[in-house]
């Protein structure tokens, strides 16, 4: 007796997105841990998931990557343009830390936050507001970086008047060697930024899904609030916003490199990133799970060992 054979007639029946193979992502969870990382064929050469034994290191350890290509590229006289979340945030007080230890200075980086809070027209949340995804990072890491920092006039949010220039000033930047590095954790639903896995029925081919660069005012799959009042807003379902303005694989799918973290777990065994984990990792690419097209590109997914399972009930 599980989900795929009770679901009919329902109240979850036609509630999870029209292209999951709920057969297919259950098969994807049903390796034993130590099996997350074996190598699939629809990864890049140069993907590799990367386990950590708890949040700090998880946060150490993406800090540390994230820093490294920023002095990297600094050492190569090459521009950085960063693709950034609001999310996992632990990982920004690390990247901090290794540039200004090493005094690196960002004036080469320029940074472009994946999504933020809107309404359906696409209005956000004023920048000094606690909530909204630019006070966030101006807390986390423009702001500490302090001398160091990456100038004003290069840091971009997904507002309703730059969203939408971000795909012509990014070309620009690569057209001069840039590097595009997107770092980015993955929703419950298996989304990148808030490009949602709903959006897969509005296109007729992952190619025709491939370029789309940004949406405005996006209407978030219900499962995506919900991870958000446990994860941001301390369960408090009603102050989630159900639109936001975010990129789209048109952008992030240009990386040169991605860094990415899974550090959804919860107490006392609960954790709510696992299915998300192993699906990106075990399906193959599928415009109907957006966190899917990640592995087929260049970088690191740092993730929470206990995230690996097994995920069966009353195992830890």
């Amino acid at each position: 007796m599980n989900f795929v054979n009770t679901v009919q007639g329902s109240l979850l029946e036609g509630f999870y997105p029209a292209g999951w193979d709920m057969e297919a992502i259950d098969r994807c969870c049903s390796h034993p841990p130590e099996a997350i990382t074996e190598r699939q064929s629809f990864w890049h050469a140069d993907f590799n998931p990367i386990s950590c034994n708890n949040v700090q290191e998880l946060n150490v350890r993406m800090g540390h990557e994230i820093a490294m290509q920023i002095k990297k590229n600094r050492e190569e006289g090459r521009k950085t343009a960063l693709i950034l979340p609001a999310g996992p945030m632990g990982m920004y007080e690390w990247a901090v830390f290794f540039l200004k230890e090493w005094q690196i200075s960002c004036s080469h980086v320029y940074g472009f936050n994946m999504d933020e809070w809107s309404d359906g027209e696409g209005n956000t949340l004023p920048p000094e507001h606690t909530g909204s995804f630019q006070y966030a990072m101006e807390q986390a890491f423009y702001g500490p970086l302090g001398d160091l920092t990456v100038p004003v006039e290069q840091r971009h949010f997904a507002t309703l008047e730059q969203l939408p220039t971000y795909a012509e000033k990014i070309a620009a930047l690569k057209a001069e060697g840039a590097e595009l590095v997107t770092i980015f954790g993955i929703g419950r639903v298996m989304h990148i930024a808030f490009w949602e896995p709903q959006y897969g029925g509005e296109f007729s081919s992952d190619q025709e899904w491939k370029q789309a660069t940004h949406r405005i005012g996006a209407q978030l799959h219900p499962l995506t609030i919900e991870q958000n009042a446990i994860t941001s807003f301390k369960s408090r379902t009603t102050l989630v916003p159900c639109r936001a303005n975010t990129i789209g694989p048109g952008l992030f799918l240009q990386s040169d490199r991605i860094i990415g973290g899974c550090d959804g777990a919860l107490s006392r065994g609960m954790q709510w990133q696992g299915l998300s984990l192993w699906t990106t990792l075990r399906h193959g690419p599928s415009r109907w799970i957006p966190s899917s097209f990640m592995p087929t590109l260049p970088g690191k997914l740092f993730f929470l060992e206990e995230l690996a399972g097994p995920l069966q009930p009353g195992i830890n």
